[in-house]
Formats: C-alpha cells, sequence, structure tokens
C-alpha cells in the first residue's frame, strides 16, 4: 500500500487560506459565503462584518443586516455550544447536530447546570416555551417569569439553562451593523416560522467542514464542531475522501476536488474579527498559529487577529476620538517594507469601512518581535 503523502505546516496552512477565501478576496454573494464558512462566529456581533470584509470584494454590510431583518441569516448558539452566525436553512440543519454538545456544555461546562441539579429541565424548558413564544424575552424577563415557580433554585441560573438548551436565536436590532440592543431572544422554528431538520445528516456537515477546513483530523473536526466519536462517521466517509498525513504523523482527511495550493503560494495581510473559526477550527492549530504565538492579548484591548504570510502574527483595535478614528496595529514579526505598506492599506481600508462616519481616519504600526 502506497504511503500517504505528508503535508507540511505550510502546505496545510495555504489549504486553509485557500478554502477560507483568504488568499484573495472574492465577488460572490454573502449568502453563499456564509454557507461555505459552515458557520461564522458571532459572539461580538460586528465580528460576521469584519470577518465578510476580509473574504468579499467590495463588501456591503447593509447586505447582511437587511438578511437578518429579513429572517434569512440568525444568530445563536452552535457549534461548541457558543454563538455564531449562519443562514436561515443552515441553522435549522445544524442546531439538531449540536445539541449535544449544547447539553454537554450546560452539564458540565457552566455554573448553571451544577446549580439546578434535581431540577426537571424538561419542566422549565416547558414553562419557557409558550413565554417566549408569546414574545421574544431577554434572560432578565426569563429570570424574573420563571423564579417564583422554582423558589428554591439559582434565578439566573434557570434563566441561562433556557437559554443554554433551547434553540434560540437572538433577534435584530441585535447584530444589525450600526445598531444594538439587548440580547433578545426567540425561538428559532417561531422566529424562522420553519422546523428544525428532523433527519439531519453529520456525514453532509462533516463533508462541508473537510470543504472548509480541510486536510484535517478527526480530532480537528471534533474540535471545531464540539462533538465527539466521530471517527465512525470519517470511516464511513472514508472511500470518497483521500488522505494525507501531517508533519506529525497525524492522518489526515480530504475532498479530492478540494483546492491545495502550493506550499509557497503568496498569502496576503488579512485583518480578522476577535472571534473567527479561521484560529478555531482545529484541534492542532499550528498550520495557523505559530507555538510561540498562542498567548493572544486580552480581548478587552485588541479587537482581532491579523495574518501575516498566512500567520496569525499581529492583533489590532480602534481607539475613537471626537471625528478621528485611528487603527492601532501591532505586529509581532518584522515586516517587510513591502509588507508594512500592505498592512497599512488593510487597515485604512478596515478603519474606514468600521468608522465611516469619523472625520479622520489614521492608522499606527508597532513592530512588538521578539
Amino acid at each position: 500500500m502506497t504511503a500517504a503523502p505528508v503535508l507540511s505546516r505550510r502546505a496545510l496552512n495555504r489549504a486553509l487560506l485557500a478554502r477560507q477565501l483568504l488568499l484573495e478576496r472574492v465577488d460572490r454573494p454573502v449568502t453563499e459565503v456564509i454557507e461555505r464558512l459552515v458557520p461564522m462566529q458571532a459572539q461580538v456581533p460586528i465580528d460576521p462584518y469584519v470577518a465578510l470584509w476580509s473574504r468579499i470584494t467590495d463588501f456591503d454590510p447593509l447586505v447582511l443586516s437587511g438578511m437578518l431583518e429579513r429572517r434569512q441569516a440568525v444568530r445563536g448558539t452552535l457549534h461548541r455550544a457558543t454563538l455564531h452566525l449562519a443562514t436561515a436553512r443552515d441553522f435549522l440543519e445544524l442546531r439538531p447536530l449540536v445539541q449535544p454538545v449544547v447539553e454537554r456544555g450546560f452539564r458540565t461546562g457552566s455554573p448553571f447546570g451544577r446549580k439546578l441539579v434535581g431540577l426537571d429541565m424538561a419542566e422549565v424548558l416547558a414553562a419557557a416555551a409558550p413565554l417566549i413564544d408569546a414574545q421574544p424575552r431577554t434572560k432578565a424577563q426569563l429570570r424574573s417569569l420563571l423564579a417564583p415557580i422554582w423558589p428554591d433554585y439559582d434565578a439566573d441560573a434557570i434563566a441561562n439553562s433556557v437559554a443554554y438548551l433551547m434553540p434560540l436565536v437572538q433577534i435584530p436590532p441585535r447584530g444589525l451593523w450600526g445598531q444594538g440592543g439587548d440580547p433578545t431572544l426567540a425561538r428559532l422554528e417561531t422566529w424562522l416560522d420553519a422546523p428544525m431538520s428532523t433527519e439531519p445528516s453529520i456525514d453532509r456537515m462533516v463533508l462541508r467542514y473537510l470543504g472548509a477546513f480541510g486536510p484535517a483530523s478527526v480530532m480537528d473536526a471534533q474540535g471545531w464542531s464540539g462533538l465527539t466519536r466521530l471517527s465512525a462517521v470519517f470511516e464511513r466517509l472514508r472511500p470518497q475522501l483521500v488522505t494525507f498525513r501531517a508533519e506529525s504523523g497525524r492522518e489526515l482527511f480530504d475532498l479530492p476536488d478540494a483546492p491545495r495550493p502550493a506550499a509557497d503560494t503568496p498569502a496576503p495581510i488579512r485583518f480578522l474579527p476577535q472571534y473567527d473559526n479561521l484560529l478555531l477550527g482545529h484541534a492542532d492549530r499550528s498550520r495557523i498559529i505559530t507555538d510561540g504565538d498562542r498567548a493572544l492579548p486580552a480581548p478587552t484591548l485588541w479587537v482581532g487577529s491579523i495574518l501575516v504570510d498566512g500567520l496569525a502574527a499581529g492583533t489590532w483595535r480602534v481607539a475613537d476620538a471626537p471625528s478621528t478614528a485611528t487603527m492601532l496595529v501591532s505586529s509581532r514579526v518584522e515586516l517587510t517594507s513591502g509588507q508594512r505598506v500592505e498592512m497599512e492599506s488593510e487597515a485604512a481600508a478596515l478603519v474606514a469601512f468600521l468608522r465611516p462616519k469619523a472625520s479622520v481616519h489614521d492608522v499606527r504600526v508597532v513592530t512588538s518581535a521578539g
């Protein structure tokens, strides 16, 4: 039997960038790009806008905002029990698949489950459903409505249990471009007036994962989704996949016709939001984050990451002053003159995108290599 080809970290990096549309911007519909990314991190409402700006030529944020208003896209809990943006049809397909992740996270990964030991969660959800169907609710409103029913249990934990376990979405104006508001929750199926899939395909989800993040291992797919025991899925799919080896020896799976650019393919400077699945989509993140750069600055200070030669090697944030918005960029690697020019150009374009009403846009780049 012929040994599987070995792919270097750099080759894996370029394959990932190509699939994540970060080698060059594309002129594609927003819906198509969101679904390609399967789905998009959205803990911070602005994050999907930044992520799409870095991937789509002349991205218009009002297109995504309009999709949220028209309920063609929604924000809610999906992979790894974290907040994501997905198209309506994807959310209805994906949420049933990750429900075990959400339930496990509630039981073992959150303080709320530990505070509600002995409480019948089915009863809690049954009581909450008509309240949320009557009108979307904030967690504070759920707390005040549900706490009197179970006075012996922690009221905050009860409200959070509903947000954890019930398929809910955060509705506009939260998540709209240039707007805000407290997170207000609606039931997924009620908001979309459509049922969740009764026969969701985990095989299809894994294939889409490989299309967006491959070549990847079983552990990578599990880290991305939060699901466990995916080995059987990969074995079932093996006849229609190709395999490689990482430099570590780990087996990697991929779609036969997926792009795998040459390792020396040039990679442009790209700005990422605070949370982006590019950095979170693998158990082994060495293809995108070097060993020396695992510790990133606190998210309260720095908004996002910057790719230099395909690797996470810098951070950025916007500092606001009256009539002026300044993009502050910190690079952890020495930049060539060409890279500095490119970084300044990208930074100027991004700050203008994020702060269109500012009279002055400024960029400051510092290097903290070593």
